[in-house]
């Protein structure tokens, strides 16, 4: 599903985060462990299987809770979601650190802020570091997220895109899945060449006749 995950470390403390823990637990541990890293936190952008881990279609993607079997840490994910990640990833309360939009974490010296970026899941959350945005499945490269699965909503993701649209233009975009023709752009790039991006300086009538 050419997902991506990210690790992110401060070399000060040689603390460590994952985003969007999936797939390869042992190799993100393996890779942290090798770069002198230790992984205390992990932080989901929404509750997708292929994001978070657990059942999909009869099959079991390896996820957080595999990894909380390796490492001690604190899963991070919005608080719409949260209810669902015992049934969905076999996670329970005490493993969960529930946030809202404007919350922050750190990881040794930095600083990641939460964005609620509802529009594909309820609780899609995007992750800001000074000028680099984790945007899961909210924002590709010169695309967004799908509003055509249980519990999207194109009205929320035409306000969410107005959100990210509005950040700096040299914001780097890291997105959630390997769609495009390179892994990461820059905001000012998308702003000219993502239609989507576009559509959200429109009105929300426009956006929807495109989008449904």
């Amino acid at each position: 599903m050419q997902n991506f995950t990210y690790l992110i470390g401060d070399p000060v403390s040689h603390e460590a985060l994952v985003v969007d823990a999936a797939w390869d637990i042992p190799a993100l541990v393996q890779v942290a462990e090798q770069d002198g890293y230790t992984i205390t936190k992990a932080l989901v952008t929404h509750y997708h299987q292929d994001h978070l881990g657990g059942d999909f279609s009869g099959y079991h993607i390896p996820g957080a809770a595999e990894l909380l079997e390796q490492v001690k840490a604190k899963v991070y994910i919005h608080k719409a979601e949260a209810p669902f990640l015992s049934r969905l990833a076999g996670l329970s309360s005490t493993d969960l650190v529930q946030v809202d939009s404007g919350d922050t974490t750190n990881v040794g010296n930095l600083q990641i802020t939460f964005i609620h970026t509802p529009g594909h899941t309820p609780g899609s959350q995007c992750f800001l570091l000074e000028n680099r945005l984790v945007a899961g499945d909210t924002l590709f490269i010169n695309s967004c997220g799908r509003i055509d699965l249980p519990g999207s909503s194109p009205e929320d993701m035409y306000y969410s895109l107005q959100k990210l649209a509005n950040l700096p233009d040299d914001t780097v975009l890291y997105p959630g899945h390997n769609y495009a023709d390179r892994p990461f752009a820059q905001l000012a790039d998308q702003k000219r060449h993502n239609m989507y991006l576009h559509l959200s300086r429109k009105t929300l009538q426009d956006f929807l006749a495109v989008m449904r």
